[in-house]
């Protein structure tokens, strides 16, 4: 019951994730980074601390008792993914929901089921898996094999993404992506999959916090024997500062250079519609990690729950492209094509969770 509650959880915090881009569809009249900056302060600065108060007992206690190292270390984390969720809005706009996710999806699955443990090779800490231990043991090879799939349905995409660019002109590209552009996309997809794994390596360093509020709920409930639903929600405060702390800066340079301070007041567009989609764009892409963390408390397991939230992700997202017509017109080969690039992606997830659950 436990490990259908997680899948539950986590499907619902993909959808989440798969699905915050499309309010901003509805926003007229602002340039992007005036819409990403608003929806982002949803995100990362007011949801967060509230969905804490609901959950978690004297958050701010636990996170001012923090020592200094992980409080920083999540920090940091939080401000390298912000720069890879930073990018992660620009590769919507210029592939789409479709090819994008799949890209950027595609490459943060990877990272983040090798990076902690090419870390802790290094570093090593009990408990903790290494990159050793992926090259040696059954388990670890089957991840392996998982992420090198990854890396080949990534590419399938990506010839997709050619072909669509080689058989359509560019206004019929741009009635679903006005901003469509293959070289810069990919490019922008790229990176941000890679800095979007960093957010898996700020709630393992922020873990010490989540202990804390669990201990202190099994404290207060001894005959549990489950974990903190809502531990997670704490770490998040501070992670997603860091995000904040590099979108603000950015899309504040962006306000400057384009001028477009002045969409934030802009009388001649309906702002009431611009902000509730811009605020419901950011609840929406939080509740993905407020979802996330239940999934986690369930599965027990960070690694298999990351990938896992990837895949659902991935689905989701590529239905969104599908019902918003993003490959209408293209022809049935490159169709298929895309397919079974979305498939392979979500196979090798499968089989990197599998992995790490066996381990």
């Amino acid at each position: 019951m436990q490990v259908i509650l997680g899948i539950l959880f986590h499907f619902t915090g993909g959808f989440a994730s798969g699905s915050f881009y499309v309010p901003y569809r509805k926003v007229k009249g602002w340039n992007w980074e005036s819409y990403w900056i608003i929806g982002g302060l949803f995100s990362w600065f007011i949801i967060p601390p509230i969905a804490a108060w609901l959950t978690v007992p004297h958050f701010m206690e636990i996170i001012s008792q923090t020592d200094t190292s992980t409080f920083w270390w999540t920090y940091f984390w939080g401000i390298l993914w912000g720069i890879g969720g930073l990018m992660y809005g620009l590769g919507m706009r210029y592939l789409g929901m479709s090819l994008g996710n799949s890209v950027l999806l595609g490459f943060t699955s990877a990272f983040g089921a090798l990076v902690p443990s090419i870390y802790y090779n290094f570093y090593p800490e009990p408990g903790k898996s290494t990159f050793t231990d992926l090259l040696t043991t059954p388990w670890g090879r089957i991840v392996l094999a998982g992420v090198v799939l990854c890396l080949i349905g990534i590419y399938i995409c990506g010839k997709a993404g050619v072909m669509k660019e080689k058989e359509l002109p560019d206004e019929k590209k741009k009635e679903s992506v006005k901003e469509f552009n293959l070289g810069i996309g990919l490019f922008v997809c790229i990176i941000s999959g890679i800095l979007s794994a960093c957010f898996n390596y700020g709630i393992e360093t922020g873990s010490a916090m989540a202990e804390v509020a669990n201990n202190m709920w099994k404290s207060e409930h001894p005959n549990e024997t489950i974990n903190f639903l809502y531990r997670n929600n704490v770490i998040y405060i501070v992670l997603l500062w860091g995000g904040l702390t590099t979108n603000f800066v950015w899309c504040m340079i962006l306000n400057f250079r384009n001028k477009t301070f002045g969409d934030y007041t802009n009388g001649k567009v309906n702002l009431a519609r611009n902000y509730f989609f811009s605020a419901l764009a950011g609840t929406t892409w939080f509740l993905q990690f407020f979802f996330y963390g239940m999934g986690e408390s369930k599965l027990g397991n960070s690694a298999s729950s990351w990938i896992l939230h990837m895949a659902f992700i991935i689905l989701v997202a590529n239905m969104w492209g599908f019902a918003l017509n993003e490959w209408k017109g293209v022809s049935a080969r490159t169709k298929t094509t895309i397919i079974i690039g979305i498939i392979t992606i979500i196979f090798s997830v499968a089989l990197v969770g599998y992995g790490n659950a066996i381990k």
